[in-house]
């Protein structure tokens, strides 16, 4: 096999990140050659800004989740702080915007983006019902398609194929928290063809989407842990959403779809860290 070779002593915490950074930029530089000419600070800003807004697409999916497990009786103690903790994240996301300037098109957008949840705020105070999650429900969507109108539109303006890798590991987030809500309107009777076919649809993407972060030239050993970690992850909730909507398996999806945004947030973040360690 290999010439034996003395066994080499163990490079420095400083060393090993220099190296990360030497491999990740190495591999992400053919990447980044149509990029704009815009400074290094205004681009790790645009990184972070992709992550907060396709954030926001999850965040409008959870929030009909957590609605729907209060009118469900899923978990209603831990749906509560759940619907709580997520209204902060939208609030704290929000202010993280505020502190950039963004062009006017871009502003108009998260306006649009605000406005979208403050009505789902609304409607979330409100006593959970079957009418009321069936609107809470449709106003997520509304908020969802907002804030992927606005991802979409920041990544353009980066104009660099890396941003790509944190919109896509962001949009996993609200893939796994839309499977579970869309799970949740078929156990409340709210059952229709759009929303098996979006189930189906969304899980084949879910898949898709992993497939292409394995195969992305920017890579570090926590993003390929991350990765395999989510694969694992994604074989609990599969086998969750298959279950019939019953007690059971409305708490099996619950428990399962919080596990699955745990890991593809952190995942996220570690596609944010990577894409600013090249650019930086």
């Amino acid at each position: 096999m290999q010439n034996q070779r003395p066994v080499p002593t163990p490079p420095s915490v400083a060393a090993c990140r220099r190296g990360r950074r030497t491999a990740v930029r190495a591999l992400a530089t053919v990447l980044l050659v149509p990029a704009l000419p815009l400074s290094a600070q205004a681009r790790m800003a645009l990184a972070t800004a992709i992550n907060r807004t396709a954030r926001f697409r999850a965040l409008s999916q959870r929030t009909a989740k957590v609605y729907g497990q209060l009118y469900l009786n899923v978990g209603a103690a831990r749906a509560r702080d759940a619907l709580e903790h997520t209204r902060r994240q939208v609030h704290s996301g929000f202010e993280d915007m505020d502190r950039q300037s963004w062009p006017p098109e871009v502003a108009r957008l998260l306006a649009d983006v605000r406005r979208n949840a403050d009505r789902l705020d609304a409607l979330t105070a409100q006593a959970p019902t079957k009418e009321g999650f069936q609107a809470v429900s449709a106003q997520a969507d509304q908020m969802l398609a907002a804030a992927n109108t606005t991802t979409e539109a920041l990544e353009r303006l980066a104009q660099a194929p890396t941003a790509r890798l944190v919109n896509t590991a962001g949009r996993q987030r609200m893939l796994s928290q839309r499977l579970a809500k869309n799970y949740e309107l078929l156990a409340a009777g709210l059952d229709s063809r759009t929303v098996r076919e979006q189930m189906t649809g969304d899980a084949d993407e879910f898949q898709r989407a992993l497939a292409q972060l394995n195969k992305a030239p920017i890579s570090t050993p926590a993003i390929r842990s991350a990765l395999e970690l989510g694969q694992a992850q994604w074989v609990f909730f599969e086998a969750a959403l298959k279950r019939q909507p019953d007690p059971r398996g409305l708490e099996n999806v619950a428990t399962t779809s919080e596990r699955l945004l745990e890991v593809t947030d952190s995942l996220t973040s570690l596609y944010e860290v990577a894409l600013q360690d090249v650019l930086g």
